[in-house]
């Protein structure tokens, strides 16, 4: 259902109560199409579908064997004094 701006401020429950049984609730202010009310739910399901950072950090290319040489012999002390 749409709303304009003034009328979801005023009926602020109605707006949440339909969201949470009937769906999304569209608001417009100046009728442009500006945000959407979500239940809980619906917002859980929106996010259990997208990876997190961590998924995509972890989803990146593999390290080839010498990356992985070459990581894991580094120098574990700072190459420079950072002594201030």
């Amino acid at each position: 259902m749409k709303w304009q701006l003034q009328d979801a401020k005023n009926q602020f429950s109605k707006v949440v109560q339909k969201a949470r049984h009937e769906g999304p609730q569209e608001i417009t202010v100046r009728g442009e199409r500006t945000v959407i009310v979500l239940s809980a739910r619906d917002y859980d399901a929106l996010r259990a579908s997208r990876p997190t950072l961590v998924d995509d950090l972890l989803g990146g290319p593999a390290w080839d064997d010498e990356l992985a040489d070459v990581v894991g012999t580094r120098a574990k002390t700072p190459s420079r004094d950072v002594a201030l």
